[in-house]
């Protein structure tokens, strides 16, 4: 497993915990925060180490493809049996890791010059694999704004994130996020924005472990982490733990957003007095929707968990899972060209030379 190198902190906000019940809780953390709006046969635990040692034979270098887009989309619905599929894992799908530079950096030379972090997400049906082809625009992604530019790694790493855009189509990402923007101001005159620069593309599940919920990843791009992804803090297989805020609390003076989530009155009674909920899918569906972000260093071991009831089913692990889908994703990626940017833009049905390459050195 790789680790990433240790970037410095950046300023701090307290909130309460992801564990926190009640507003009246004594208990507080730190945050850190910056501001700003097809089925296959079951594997048996006897025979689990074949198919780690077939996994690896079978992973190729997918530098070496060729070139191929395919058509239509890469999501074959009911493609695993229903009954099949863990208990915990809430959604799946592809997730892409973006930074954007600060006003006028286009190519950032350290993490003190990017202005913020992204995760997009492309969520797909629980039941569906992926065969062949660019994932295709369900009009259902979510980006998350990460002001903290870094991710966080360990327990000791809160802080939130928040959704600035939810069920957006690509054409809305690429006007709206992927593209630089030049803009004129009173005081500076011209700025300019830089377009969004890609790290990484992979799969991801949002997992229940009963009180938590967690933000799981396995990378399918880049086949080997360089210095731009250690220092965000991005690995191989990484999670966080993630709690929904309850917008009736006010938010940290350095976390506030001009506009809260508009959660319709069947969520907002599910947080009752709480502060914070475990995250379920539905709450990632309201732009403004702040996030707590808490790192893993265990990985995803704790996310990807399996539960007693779906082992006494004999129900595959959550783990399994992520693998397989980890699997469909890479030869999936192999198909759309012989270059990593080319690659995931594709798959956002953008033409990669209008933005930057994937960047993996400073």
């Amino acid at each position: 497993m790789t680790t990433r190198s240790q970037a410095k902190k950046q300023g701090q906000a307290e909130v309460a915990p992801a564990s926190e019940s009640h507003p009246g809780s004594k208990r507080r953390t730190t945050v850190e925060e910056a501001p700003e709006p097809e089925p296959e046969p079951k594997r048996t635990k006897q025979n689990k180490e074949g198919y780690q040692r077939e996994k690896s034979a079978k992973k190729e270098d997918i530098s070496e493809a060729e070139p191929d887009r395919g058509n239509g989309t890469a999501v074959e619905p009911h493609g695993r049996e229903a009954e099949e599929i863990p208990s915990s894992i809430l959604e799946k799908g592809i997730i892409y890791f973006f930074f954007r530079g600060r006003v006028g950096i286009d190519e950032p030379s350290d993490v003190k010059e990017i202005a913020r972090s992204f995760l997009l997400l492309r969520p797909i049906d629980r039941d569906a694999k992926l065969g062949e082809g660019v994932i295709g625009d369900a009009g259902n992604s979510r980006l998350f704004a990460i002001p903290k530019k870094i991710l966080p790694q360990t327990g000791r790493d809160r802080w939130i994130s928040f959704v600035e855009k939810c069920g957006a189509s690509f054409q809305q990402l690429k006007e709206e996020f992927l593209s630089s923007k030049d803009y004129d101001t009173k005081t500076a005159g011209e700025r300019h924005s830089p377009a969004a620069t890609p790290v990484g593309e992979g799969v991801y599940a949002i997992t229940s472990t009963g009180r938590e919920s967690h933000l799981a990843y396995i990378l399918t791009i880049p086949k080997t982490l360089g210095e731009v992804q250690k220092e965000i803090g991005l690995k191989e297989k990484g999670s966080f733990i993630i709690s929904t805020k309850n917008p009736g609390y006010p938010s940290p003076p350095n976390a506030r957003l001009p506009k809260g989530p508009e959660y319709p009155k069947e969520i907002l009674e599910e947080f009752r007095s709480l502060r914070w909920l475990p995250t379920k899918p539905m709450h990632l569906d309201y732009a403004n929707a702040q996030i707590l972000m808490i790192g893993e260093s265990s990985g995803i071991e704790k996310a990807l968990e399996p539960q007693k009831e779906d082992q006494q089913k004999g129900v595959e692990d959550p783990a399994e899972e992520m693998e397989k889908l980890e699997e469909e994703d890479c030869r999936r990626m192999k198909g759309l060209s012989k270059d990593d940017s080319t690659r995931i833009f594709s798959d956002l049905e953008v033409n990669a030379k209008d933005y930057p390459k994937l960047q993996t050195t400073f």
